[in-house]
């Protein structure tokens, strides 16, 4: 049996620079209520806004930031990270350890 580690995390989305701001709270409210339903627990999150991206993503020049913070169970991370890798909102995504 593997032992449970709750750990605390950060996740960096870059969303699309055409959402709207309505869209980007929807896409905000549907990862913490994947993050939550692992049993995990949201922390602060900030939207950053537009910036410019370092290359281009699916042939955006700019991205829309958004950091996350949050506490989960390790097992469930990778979980998170193919269901975040499915969606189509979102263009990157990176999860640390903090």
């Amino acid at each position: 049996m593997v032992a449970q580690r709750t750990r605390d995390y950060e996740l960096m989305m870059v969303l699309s620079p055409e959402a709207t701001e309505e869209e980007v709270s929807a896409t905000v409210e549907w990862v913490h209520g994947l993050l939550s339903k692992g049993e995990g627990s949201v922390g602060e999150h900030k939207i950053l806004g537009v910036r410019q991206l370092a290359f281009p993503i699916k042939n955006f020049q700019e991205g829309n930031y958004v950091l996350t913070q949050f506490t989960l169970d390790s097992s469930e991370v990778e979980e998170v990270n193919r269901t975040l890798n499915a969606s189509e909102d979102i263009l990157r995504f990176l999860v640390t350890i903090v």
